[in-house]
């Protein structure tokens, strides 16, 4: 009896990884309907200029935001939330947890990972739901996603640079994954 006991819960035990694995995997195609809320705010725009989802300029363009560093996204004006964020947490790359939780809640995001409780984000909107599917439709359109290091983790040579928004170049407006 003990002997299956402790057979199940080693089997559940290695189980969990992958079933949060998979949660935080999410849909890339239907991140992409779903980005349709954030395109208010955000682009998705190639370095060449080619458009791959047109958008708003109020937060910072998405293209490359998994793997990249918060506030990183050139030609944007951060707010002072994801800048201090940038300044506290040199080596944070965004990948889909810290993305995930940052478009749910972004100024909660930033409280918890400055330590400042009165840090705030430009980013008003709060994705509800589908927040992982968002993600995975972004994680497509940078080229840096795989080099993303857990959240928090410090990379083991070069850390890839980029920006949060949204879902990754730190500081975004209203809409999909952004940090400000």
């Amino acid at each position: 009896m003990k002997i299956s006991l402790y057979a199940t819960l080693a089997t559940l035990a290695l189980a969990m990884p992958a079933a949060a694995q998979d949660a935080a995997a999410g849909d890339a195609a239907k991140g992409e309907a779903e980005f349709k809320k954030c395109k208010a705010c955000h682009m998705i725009q190639a370095p060449d200029g080619t458009d791959i989802v047109k958008g708003g300029k109020t937060g910072p363009n998405l293209y490359g935001i998994v793997g990249s560093k918060p506030a990183a996204a050139e030609g944007f004006k951060f707010g002072d939330g994801i800048m201090e964020l940038a300044a506290k947490k040199p080596d944070m790359v965004w990948d889909a947890e810290s993305l995930v939780a940052y478009v749910t809640d972004p100024g909660k995001f930033l409280q918890e990972q400055t330590g400042d409780p009165k840090a705030k984000s430009k980013m008003t909107f709060k994705l509800a739901k589908n927040q992982a599917d968002v993600i995975a439709f972004l994680a497509q359109h940078s080229p840096d996603a795989g080099a993303a290091p857990a959240a928090g983790a410090a990379p083991a040579a070069a850390a890839p640079a980029a920006a949060p928004a949204a879902a990754a170049p730190a500081a975004a407006a209203p809409a999909a994954p952004a940090s400000n």
